[in-house]
């Protein structure tokens, strides 16, 4: 795995999320509930205050709870719930650990095929369905991963420039039109709650 990504927007991030197993996964893990280029520029800054040029699993699971929190926290924050989500990194560190002797990378590579993979993606800490498939999309479509079945098990995210998530992103422009889409599904889903009608009252 040593591939140029645009997810971060940011070089040195992106160079990080190219080469490393445990930056993209983390990077993964942290999307949600901030902007995707925040979320995925989050390794390489854990990186950095942790003095290293890459992230280790080990370390990370065996980090004193406080101080990795703390870690998160300064400014500017990896996240906006730094401490719920410096949790979340060491519980994902901790299964790494436990399950791959720390290396990611064997998440994938032990996989059989797409729907396994999806399923050992999906028992990470932190991963439900959607975020698998849409890692597992990230996987086939940009760091040659490829099992027989990815793009089934990938669901819509695994379909060819579908510009539905982070796994389509290759610069602006698809970053964009990725934006375009989740903007699209918030607006959707916002009408749709505004049109239930209200309950009876009792």
């Amino acid at each position: 795995m040593d591939v140029t990504l645009h997810i971060a927007q940011d070089p040195e991030a992106d160079e990080l999320l190219g080469r490393s197993p445990l930056a993209a996964l983390v990077g993964m893990l942290l999307d949600q509930q901030v902007p995707m280029e925040w979320a995925f520029k989050g390794p390489a800054t854990v990186a950095a205050r942790l003095g290293a040029d890459d992230l280790d699993a080990h370390v990370i699971a065996a980090y004193d709870p406080e101080a990795f929190a703390a870690l998160l926290s300064a400014k500017p924050a990896v996240h906006r719930y730094p401490g719920s989500m410096a949790q979340r990194i060491q519980q994902l560190c901790q299964y790494l650990v436990e399950h791959y002797d720390g290396d990611a990378s064997a998440v994938w590579t032990g996989a059989g095929d797409g729907p396994d993979l999806l399923r050992r993606l999906k028992d990470l800490p932190g991963f439900g369905t959607q975020k698998a498939q849409i890692f597992l999309a990230l996987l086939g479509k940009q760091l040659g991963v490829r099992p027989d079945g990815w793009r089934e098990a990938a669901g819509d995210y695994g379909a060819p420039r579908a510009y539905r998530s982070v796994a389509d992103i290759t610069g602006p422009d698809s970053l964009a039109k990725v934006r375009a889409h989740k903007q699209e599904i918030k607006a959707a889903a916002r009408a749709a709650k505004s049109a239930k009608p209200p309950k009876p009252a009792k």
